[in-house]
Protein backbone atom coordinates (compact mmCIF):
# COMPACT_ATOMS: atom_id res chain seq x y z
CA UNK A 1 0.00 0.00 0.00
CA UNK A 2 1.42 3.54 -0.46
CA UNK A 3 1.71 6.18 1.61
CA UNK A 4 -1.16 8.44 -0.31
CA UNK A 5 -3.28 4.95 -0.16
CA UNK A 6 -2.70 4.90 3.62
CA UNK A 7 -3.89 8.15 4.49
CA UNK A 8 -7.03 8.25 2.61
CA UNK A 9 -9.42 7.25 5.28
CA UNK A 10 -8.63 9.95 8.36
CA UNK A 11 -8.67 9.03 11.70
CA UNK A 12 -11.81 10.05 13.96
CA UNK A 13 -10.22 13.16 15.57
CA UNK A 14 -10.85 14.87 12.14
CA UNK A 15 -14.33 14.28 11.71
CA UNK A 16 -15.50 17.80 10.56
CA UNK A 17 -19.32 18.70 10.50
CA UNK A 18 -21.25 20.16 6.98
CA UNK A 19 -21.58 23.75 7.40
CA UNK A 20 -25.40 24.47 8.56
CA UNK A 21 -27.66 26.78 11.23
CA UNK A 22 -28.87 30.13 10.68
CA UNK A 23 -26.14 32.23 11.39
CA UNK A 24 -23.92 30.36 8.52
CA UNK A 25 -27.07 31.16 6.35
CA UNK A 26 -27.16 34.67 6.70
CA UNK A 27 -23.54 35.31 6.58
CA UNK A 28 -23.06 33.49 3.32
CA UNK A 29 -26.35 35.08 2.24
CA UNK A 30 -24.72 38.83 2.77
CA UNK A 31 -21.36 37.45 1.39
CA UNK A 32 -23.09 36.49 -2.15
CA UNK A 33 -24.75 39.35 -2.01
CA UNK A 34 -21.61 41.87 -2.32
CA UNK A 35 -19.92 39.13 -4.40
CA UNK A 36 -17.14 39.02 -1.37
CA UNK A 37 -14.96 35.98 -0.94
CA UNK A 38 -13.70 34.39 2.26
CA UNK A 39 -10.90 32.00 2.79
CA UNK A 40 -13.22 29.80 4.55
CA UNK A 41 -15.25 28.59 1.63
CA UNK A 42 -12.38 28.88 -1.37
CA UNK A 43 -9.47 26.65 0.72
CA UNK A 44 -12.05 24.51 2.46
CA UNK A 45 -11.45 25.31 5.79
CA UNK A 46 -12.79 22.69 8.29
CA UNK A 47 -13.65 25.15 10.50
CA UNK A 48 -16.12 27.06 8.57
CA UNK A 49 -19.00 25.39 10.61
CA UNK A 50 -18.16 26.58 13.78
CA UNK A 51 -16.55 30.31 12.80
CA UNK A 52 -19.55 31.08 10.94
CA UNK A 53 -22.02 29.87 13.18
CA UNK A 54 -20.08 32.55 15.69
CA UNK A 55 -20.70 35.20 13.67
CA UNK A 56 -17.18 35.32 11.75
CA UNK A 57 -15.51 35.09 8.66
CA UNK A 58 -12.37 35.16 7.02
CA UNK A 59 -12.62 38.03 4.51
CA UNK A 60 -10.45 37.13 1.02
CA UNK A 61 -9.61 40.33 -0.96
CA UNK A 62 -8.24 40.35 -4.56
CA UNK A 63 -10.45 38.02 -6.03
CA UNK A 64 -10.62 34.35 -6.01
CA UNK A 65 -7.96 33.87 -8.74
CA UNK A 66 -4.02 33.14 -7.19
CA UNK A 67 -1.30 33.67 -9.58
CA UNK A 68 0.83 31.49 -7.44
CA UNK A 69 0.45 27.42 -7.42
CA UNK A 70 1.05 25.91 -4.25
CA UNK A 71 0.62 21.70 -4.27
CA UNK A 72 -1.15 21.97 -0.92
CA UNK A 73 -4.15 24.79 -1.66
CA UNK A 74 -7.62 24.71 -3.49
CA UNK A 75 -7.52 28.17 -4.26
CA UNK A 76 -7.92 28.33 -7.81
CA UNK A 77 -4.88 29.53 -9.96
CA UNK A 78 -4.87 31.66 -13.10
CA UNK A 79 -3.97 35.55 -14.17
CA UNK A 80 -6.64 37.90 -13.30
CA UNK A 81 -5.01 40.18 -15.70
CA UNK A 82 -4.86 43.28 -13.10
CA UNK A 83 -8.57 43.32 -12.46
CA UNK A 84 -9.81 44.73 -9.02
CA UNK A 85 -13.06 45.29 -7.70
CA UNK A 86 -12.67 49.01 -6.67
CA UNK A 87 -15.69 48.91 -4.47
CA UNK A 88 -14.43 46.10 -2.12
CA UNK A 89 -12.66 47.77 0.72
CA UNK A 90 -15.77 49.37 1.38
CA UNK A 91 -17.93 46.50 1.03
CA UNK A 92 -15.79 44.30 3.60
CA UNK A 93 -15.68 47.72 6.19
CA UNK A 94 -19.40 47.74 5.75
CA UNK A 95 -19.72 43.80 5.87
CA UNK A 96 -17.62 44.47 9.35
CA UNK A 97 -19.92 46.94 10.79
CA UNK A 98 -23.39 44.93 10.02
CA UNK A 99 -21.31 42.13 11.45
CA UNK A 100 -20.46 44.01 14.73
CA UNK A 101 -17.31 42.07 14.43
CA UNK A 102 -14.79 42.93 16.95
CA UNK A 103 -11.75 41.27 15.89
CA UNK A 104 -11.32 40.62 11.80
CA UNK A 105 -9.03 38.77 9.52
CA UNK A 106 -8.02 39.53 5.99
CA UNK A 107 -6.24 38.23 3.66
CA UNK A 108 -5.97 37.53 0.13
CA UNK A 109 -4.74 35.43 -3.32
CA UNK A 110 -1.21 36.24 -4.46
CA UNK A 111 -1.09 38.52 -7.08
CA UNK A 112 1.76 39.12 -8.79
CA UNK A 113 0.30 40.29 -11.41
CA UNK A 114 -0.42 43.80 -9.98
CA UNK A 115 2.63 46.22 -9.80
CA UNK A 116 2.50 46.44 -5.68
CA UNK A 117 1.04 43.01 -5.18
CA UNK A 118 -2.33 44.45 -3.99
CA UNK A 119 -0.70 45.96 -0.85
CA UNK A 120 -2.42 49.41 -1.37
CA UNK A 121 -5.74 47.55 -1.82
CA UNK A 122 -5.06 45.60 1.45
CA UNK A 123 -4.08 49.22 2.92
CA UNK A 124 -7.26 50.89 1.78
CA UNK A 125 -9.13 47.65 3.28
CA UNK A 126 -7.84 48.45 6.37
CA UNK A 127 -8.49 52.36 6.94
CA UNK A 128 -11.66 51.79 5.21
CA UNK A 129 -12.58 49.40 8.31
CA UNK A 130 -11.63 51.60 11.10
CA UNK A 131 -12.98 54.54 9.97
CA UNK A 132 -16.29 52.88 10.60
CA UNK A 133 -15.46 50.79 13.68
CA UNK A 134 -12.55 52.56 15.20
CA UNK A 135 -12.11 49.51 18.11
CA UNK A 136 -12.41 46.82 15.71
CA UNK A 137 -8.86 44.63 15.57
CA UNK A 138 -7.68 44.08 12.83
CA UNK A 139 -5.59 41.23 11.71
CA UNK A 140 -4.40 40.50 7.94
CA UNK A 141 -2.54 37.38 6.71
CA UNK A 142 -0.37 39.07 3.55
CA UNK A 143 1.35 37.69 0.59
CA UNK A 144 5.21 37.65 0.58
CA UNK A 145 5.11 40.21 -1.94
CA UNK A 146 8.63 38.46 -3.66
CA UNK A 147 10.36 40.68 -1.18
CA UNK A 148 9.07 44.12 -2.11
CA UNK A 149 9.49 45.77 1.44
CA UNK A 150 7.94 48.60 -0.02
CA UNK A 151 4.58 47.39 -0.54
CA UNK A 152 5.21 45.43 2.80
CA UNK A 153 5.50 49.16 4.15
CA UNK A 154 1.93 49.87 2.56
CA UNK A 155 0.40 47.66 4.95
CA UNK A 156 2.48 48.36 7.80
CA UNK A 157 1.85 52.21 7.80
CA UNK A 158 -2.55 51.09 7.63
CA UNK A 159 -1.74 50.11 11.45
CA UNK A 160 -3.13 46.59 11.68
CA UNK A 161 -3.21 45.06 15.01
CA UNK A 162 -1.32 41.94 13.66
CA UNK A 163 0.30 41.12 10.84
CA UNK A 164 0.56 37.60 9.73
CA UNK A 165 2.19 35.14 6.52
CA UNK A 166 2.46 31.94 6.81
CA UNK A 167 5.78 29.89 7.08
CA UNK A 168 3.63 26.91 5.58
CA UNK A 169 6.40 23.92 5.80
CA UNK A 170 9.61 23.30 6.71
CA UNK A 171 12.65 24.22 4.70
CA UNK A 172 13.15 20.65 3.10
CA UNK A 173 9.77 20.61 1.88
CA UNK A 174 8.89 24.06 0.70
CA UNK A 175 10.27 23.82 -3.09
CA UNK A 176 7.73 20.73 -2.93
CA UNK A 177 5.02 22.06 -1.30
CA UNK A 178 4.49 25.37 -2.30
CA UNK A 179 4.69 27.82 -5.36
CA UNK A 180 8.70 28.46 -6.65
CA UNK A 181 8.45 32.18 -6.06
CA UNK A 182 7.78 31.23 -2.17
CA UNK A 183 11.22 30.66 -0.34
CA UNK A 184 11.28 29.87 2.97
CA UNK A 185 13.46 32.18 3.75
CA UNK A 186 11.63 35.13 1.59
CA UNK A 187 9.05 34.33 4.14
CA UNK A 188 10.71 34.35 7.28
CA UNK A 189 12.65 37.78 5.96
CA UNK A 190 8.58 39.21 5.96
CA UNK A 191 8.22 38.85 9.43
CA UNK A 192 11.40 40.13 10.47
CA UNK A 193 11.26 42.96 8.73
CA UNK A 194 7.26 43.50 9.90
CA UNK A 195 9.03 44.03 13.50
CA UNK A 196 11.92 46.16 12.08
CA UNK A 197 8.96 48.70 10.42
CA UNK A 198 7.16 48.08 13.30
CA UNK A 199 7.63 46.08 16.46
CA UNK A 200 4.35 47.58 18.39
CA UNK A 201 2.91 45.05 15.27
CA UNK A 202 1.91 41.34 16.49
CA UNK A 203 3.30 39.21 14.08
CA UNK A 204 1.95 35.61 13.19
CA UNK A 205 2.74 32.30 11.40
CA UNK A 206 1.66 29.45 10.58
CA UNK A 207 2.70 25.49 10.18
CA UNK A 208 1.03 22.82 8.50
CA UNK A 209 1.48 19.06 9.26
CA UNK A 210 1.36 15.77 8.08
CA UNK A 211 3.36 16.39 4.66
CA UNK A 212 6.43 14.69 5.38
CA UNK A 213 8.28 16.51 8.26
CA UNK A 214 10.39 15.03 10.80
CA UNK A 215 9.75 16.54 14.60
CA UNK A 216 13.35 17.81 14.47
CA UNK A 217 12.73 19.90 11.15
CA UNK A 218 9.16 20.94 12.74
CA UNK A 219 10.87 22.40 15.78
CA UNK A 220 13.77 23.84 13.54
CA UNK A 221 11.12 26.05 11.82
CA UNK A 222 9.22 26.95 15.06
CA UNK A 223 12.70 28.30 16.28
CA UNK A 224 13.50 29.89 12.55
CA UNK A 225 9.80 32.10 13.60
CA UNK A 226 11.22 32.68 17.08
CA UNK A 227 14.47 33.79 15.77
CA UNK A 228 12.65 36.58 13.90
CA UNK A 229 10.50 37.71 16.69
CA UNK A 230 7.30 36.38 15.84
CA UNK A 231 4.71 36.13 18.50
CA UNK A 232 1.82 34.33 17.32
CA UNK A 233 2.11 30.40 15.98
CA UNK A 234 -0.33 28.19 14.58
CA UNK A 235 0.03 24.27 14.13
CA UNK A 236 -2.81 22.17 11.99
CA UNK A 237 -3.06 19.05 10.20
CA UNK A 238 -2.72 19.04 6.37
CA UNK A 239 -5.77 17.56 4.23
CA UNK A 240 -5.41 17.06 0.86
CA UNK A 241 -8.12 18.90 -0.95
CA UNK A 242 -8.43 16.96 -3.56
CA UNK A 243 -6.31 14.14 -5.68
CA UNK A 244 -4.80 16.59 -7.48
CA UNK A 245 -3.31 18.14 -4.49
CA UNK A 246 0.02 16.73 -2.56
CA UNK A 247 -0.64 14.12 -0.64
CA UNK A 248 -0.78 13.46 3.09
CA UNK A 249 1.89 11.59 4.85
CA UNK A 250 0.76 11.26 8.28
CA UNK A 251 -1.91 12.39 10.72
CA UNK A 252 -0.46 13.81 13.37
CA UNK A 253 -2.36 13.09 16.85
CA UNK A 254 -3.61 15.63 19.34
CA UNK A 255 -1.06 14.57 21.50
CA UNK A 256 1.82 15.47 19.26
CA UNK A 257 0.01 18.70 18.63
CA UNK A 258 -0.10 19.39 21.87
CA UNK A 259 3.49 18.38 22.07
CA UNK A 260 4.53 21.15 19.57
CA UNK A 261 2.53 23.48 21.54
CA UNK A 262 4.15 23.26 24.60
CA UNK A 263 7.52 23.67 23.18
CA UNK A 264 6.18 26.90 21.19
CA UNK A 265 5.50 28.03 24.48
CA UNK A 266 8.91 26.93 25.61
CA UNK A 267 10.57 28.95 23.10
CA UNK A 268 8.63 32.44 23.78
CA UNK A 269 5.85 32.72 21.61
CA UNK A 270 3.32 34.22 23.52
CA UNK A 271 0.33 32.54 22.03
CA UNK A 272 0.31 29.16 20.42
CA UNK A 273 -2.71 27.55 18.83
CA UNK A 274 -2.45 23.74 18.17
CA UNK A 275 -4.37 21.20 17.05
CA UNK A 276 -5.49 19.08 13.92
CA UNK A 277 -7.54 21.26 12.84
CA UNK A 278 -6.45 24.55 13.77
CA UNK A 279 -5.79 27.12 10.74
CA UNK A 280 -4.19 30.03 10.48
CA UNK A 281 -7.10 32.16 11.86
CA UNK A 282 -8.90 29.55 14.08
CA UNK A 283 -10.34 31.49 16.86
CA UNK A 284 -8.15 34.52 16.02
CA UNK A 285 -9.61 36.60 18.62
CA UNK A 286 -9.02 34.44 21.88
CA UNK A 287 -5.54 35.38 22.35
CA UNK A 288 -6.73 38.73 22.44
CA UNK A 289 -10.26 38.60 24.47
CA UNK A 290 -8.90 35.72 26.56
CA UNK A 291 -5.93 37.93 27.69
CA UNK A 292 -7.07 40.85 28.22
CA UNK A 293 -5.11 42.39 25.41
CA UNK A 294 -7.70 44.50 23.76
CA UNK A 295 -6.07 47.45 22.74
CA UNK A 296 -2.39 46.68 23.96
CA UNK A 297 0.62 46.18 21.47
CA UNK A 298 3.11 43.76 21.05
CA UNK A 299 5.48 45.74 22.50
CA UNK A 300 3.25 45.89 25.64
CA UNK A 301 3.11 42.49 26.71
CA UNK A 302 6.89 41.59 26.14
Amino acid sequence: MSVAAKYEKKPDWLKIRLPSGEAYKQIKGMLTDLDLHTVCEEAHCPNVNECWAGGTATFMLLGDTCTRGCRFCAVKTGNPKGEIDLDEPDKVAGSVNKMALDYVVITSVDRDDLPDGGSNHFADTIRKIKLLEKKVITEVLIPDFRGDWSALKNIVDAKPEVIAHNLETVERLTSKVRDKRAPYHQSLNLLEKVKEMDSSIFTKSSIMLGLGETEEETLKAMQDLRDKKVDILTLGQYLRPSKKHIAVTEYITPEKFDFYAQKGKEMGFVYVASGPLVRSSYKAADFFKDNGLIGKTAQEIK
